[in-house]
């Protein structure tokens, strides 16, 4: 199958900004990867290790993040970190803004969905023809980048989705789902895994498959 990379596309998500004195503490000991880092891939997890929300951490300044996450999650995400704020001096309100993936461009926020190099633009200029949906998503499925809503929900652990190697710190301090996560890295190991699979006619999400 030959697949032809794209110039630019519209990327949907929701945003929010989390700003204040102690916003990069707080950050740092809600999410499983380091702010340290950021721009970096990350995960809102619940203390049993599942998925509430893969997001991305941009740095704006010393006291101003912006969290991109999957569209249909911007309010999941508000809710569960302004339950979890108690006393921390942080304000976490949504905004409004466009991203717009350029495909081997060089300034924007790096994005690793797509298995070729792609930065994240926000607000820029929506492309003239942006990319075709089936297009993109081939390419996403190519380069094993899981998504939520397909192969990430509730119900999975990071590990099972390929999330470990690219949104968690193993070497950063305590956040929610912390201790799941590092024992099944350091003593065990995931029973499931993502697998790329052609079918004539592609299954329902939660259907049976079995191999013969």
């Amino acid at each position: 199958m030959q697949i032809v990379t794209p110039t630019a596309a519209l990327r949907s998500r929701e945003y929010l900004a989390v700003r204040g004195p102690e916003a990069k503490d707080f950050l740092q000991r809600m999410v499983s990867n380091d702010v340290e880092l950021a721009p970096c891939p990350a995960l809102l997890l619940t203390p049993k290790g599942r998925v509430i929300a893969p997001l991305v951490v941009v740095r704006r300044g010393d006291d101003d993040y912006l969290l991109l996450t999957e569209e249909g999650l911007g309010d999941v995400v508000r809710s569960a970190l302004t339950r979890a704020r108690f006393a921390a001096k942080v304000a976490i309100e949504p905004e409004e803004h466009t991203s717009v993936l350029v495909f081997g461009g060089e300034e924007g926020i790096p994005n690793e969905e797509y298995g070729v190099p792609v930065v994240e633009v926000l607000d820029a200029e929506p492309p003239a023809s942006p990319a075709d949906a089936d297009e993109l998503e081939r390419l996403r499925i190519l380069a094993r980048r899981p998504r939520w809503g397909r192969e990430i929900d509730d119900r999975i652990l990071p590990a099972e989705a390929g999330l470990t190697e690219t949104h968690v710190s193993f070497t950063k301090g305590c956040y929610p789902g912390q201790e799941p996560i590092a024992r099944l890295h350091y003593r065990g190991h995931a029973n499931r895994g993502l697998r790329v699979l052609q079918f004539a006619e592609p299954p329902e999400p939660d259907d049976e498959l079995a191999y013969q």
